[in-house]
């Protein structure tokens, strides 16, 4: 499992909130201390949950189920682009479409069109059509592709969900509550910590979420890893069982 240290989160800025004027009495249990009229995160009770958080990801992702991940903020879209495609994980950075979770039916259906049209294009049949046919579904994948391109592999609903800004992503919150998915999330000074797995931390610096988001994807990879060599290990013993048989 990874092991943040002190001086790491210290290093990313972490432990840095908003002014005390835009805070969240409900943070008050995670605030060390205000300097200078800006509060300061107790990265002790945050290492806590970055594990607690972590371990929970890891086993999620052994058991063979999806988390999806939401940062639709712009310092965060990037990072967790880059991050969560190393573990093959869904993924939201453009804007959140109301009903994505709860209406998750009509999003597979786009998911699907979207899909229909690269199939169109491998197949040669694109080229086949009116041109002005072909720029109308160009223009439709493209949005589709921007909107969706990271859930295109969720076939099903996630088991989980991570933001990195609970104020920003409020809507996916409220739709994942709705349904009972359990939530992490990235929880600064200004934001409740009422999820399921608040982690506090600055959620606008570059290097707190890269750090953040790395750790847990990086506990995701080890999940991942330890259901492979299940997976291995259980073929390895039914061929034994065989070739013994024999």
């Amino acid at each position: 499992m990874p092991n943040l240290s002190f001086q790491e989160l210290l290093d990313a800025g972490v432990h840095f909130g908003h002014l005390k004027r835009k805070w969240n009495p409900e943070m008050a249990p995670y605030i060390f201390m205000e300097r200078n009229g800006i509060h300061i995160i107790d990265l002790q009770k945050s290492i806590v949950k970055i594990n607690r958080a972590a371990a929970a990801m890891k086993q999620i992702a052994k058991s063979g189920r999806k988390i999806l991940f939401v940062a639709t903020k712009k310092q965060a879209k990037d990072i967790v682009t880059e991050k969560v495609k190393t573990v093959e994980m869904p993924y939201v950075t453009e804007r959140w479409s109301g009903g994505m979770l709860t209406n998750f039916a009509t999003v597979r259906k786009a998911v699907k069109k979207m899909d229909s049209i690269r199939l169109m294009e491998e197949k040669g049949t694109f080229s086949k059509l009116a041109k002005r046919e072909r720029l109308q579904l160009t223009r439709e994948k493209g949005k589709l592709d921007k909107r969706l391109g990271g859930i295109i592999d969720m076939t099903r609903m996630p088991s989980a969900l991570f933001v990195v800004d609970v104020n920003k992503e409020r809507i996916a919150v409220a739709e994942a509550k709705k349904l009972g998915i359990p939530v992490f999330g990235m929880v600064d000074t200004n934001s409740s910590p009422n999820i399921d797995f608040p982690i506090p931390a600055n959620d606008d610096a570059l290097e707190s979420i890269a750090l953040i988001v790395g750790t847990l994807t990086d506990a995701i990879k080890e999940g991942l890893q330890e259901r492979k060599a299940e997976k291995d290990a259980t073929k390895s013993d039914k061929k034994t069982k065989v070739a013994a048989r024999k």
